[in-house]
């Protein structure tokens, strides 16, 4: 069984900016991926908001980052975590659809997913109108006709950026009340956002690109409105099955908790990213991952295990 001083668990962004931090570190570090590095960040079109990387694709920004950690650390994608466990000597053992290793250490960056509507048409318009992230892509609706699904904080924050950007916003909610903070609901009555109550999405329509959105009202009657884009803002899924197997301490919306040096309750294991919580951009993911490897450098060296 190989063994490693620190074994990262997912390879986006904050899982390549821990590798890179931990083999500067000289420790034996594997980043395992399930899928290939950088997940769902090779899929974004366009980046504009990442220090230094202007107009740049997240599938060009991921594969020089890929580059430069693998100056580092060993990188396996494509191979599934499976579980993980401890040996006798409180050591992690990492078996996956490949193989078994052992590590003194985890770093789990395991990331989220969005919620989906799973409506008709949702998987297919996925970056040809539809979106999860109006950060990430508002700019290229600017002066258009758009919807937002939701009615929490991030739905809210979310119409009140994109008004701000120029776009033409739709606030549709399933409910009569919107459920964020009160100064929210109060700046998008301020700035008189359109919004739609008791309707639901149901087929999200246009070839290639999002045209139109069929709905559903509470009453039972059937509407059509055309957009040109649909932002789903009802919330993300942290990855966390890995944790809770390691009796990782989540909170109420299942994101891993840690302290501010990305520690968890369970000694030597941290966490950094989307699974965090917070605010999910990369530049944040980044950061995380930098603390999480220094943290368990700092951990093992004073446990004189490196």
């Amino acid at each position: 069984m190989e063994e490693y001083d620190l074994i990262i668990i997912g390879g986006g962004p904050a899982g390549l900016s821990a590798g890179i931090y931990s083999g500067r570190q000289n420790l034996k570090t594997l980043i395992i991926d399930k899928d290939l590095i950088g997940g769902q960040a090779r899929e974004i079109p366009l980046i504009e908001n990442f220090p230094g990387c202007p107009d740049e694709s997240g599938l060009e920004i991921i594969e020089r980052a890929e580059k430069q950690a693998k100056q580092y650390v060993e990188i396996h994608d494509m191979e599934g975590v499976n579980s993980v466990g401890k040996d006798d000597n409180n050591n992690f053992i990492v078996k996956t659809s490949k193989g078994e290793y052992l590590s003194k250490a985890l770093i789990l960056t395991t990331g989220s997913k969005h919620k989906q509507l799973n409506v008709k048409g949702e998987n297919e318009h996925i970056g040809r109108g539809v979106s999860y992230c109006a950060t990430c892509d508002g700019m290229f609706f600017k002066g258009k006709d758009i919807a937002i699904v939701g009615g929490g904080n991030t739905a809210v924050t979310n119409a009140l950026y994109l008004n701000d950007l120029g776009c033409n916003v739709t606030l549709i909610h399933r409910r009569d009340a919107l459920r964020c903070e009160k100064i929210l609901e109060d700046k998008l009555k301020e700035e008189d956002i359109n919004i739609i109550w008791n309707t639901t999405v149901e087929e999200i329509l246009g070839d290639p690109l999002v045209s139109h959105i069929k709905l559903l009202n509470k009453d039972g009657t059937e509407s059509e409105i055309d957009v040109n884009g649909i932002f789903i803002s009802i919330g993300d899924i942290a990855l966390n099955e890995l944790a809770l197997s390691l009796d990782v301490d989540v909170d109420s919306e299942g994101n891993i908790i840690t302290d501010k040096e990305q520690r968890t309750n369970i000694d030597r294991v941290y966490a950094a990213g989307d699974v965090t919580g917070g605010v999910r951009q990369w530049i944040v993911a980044s950061g995380e991952g930098a603390v999480a490897a220094l943290s368990a450098y700092k951990d093992l060296l004073n446990a004189d295990l490196i």
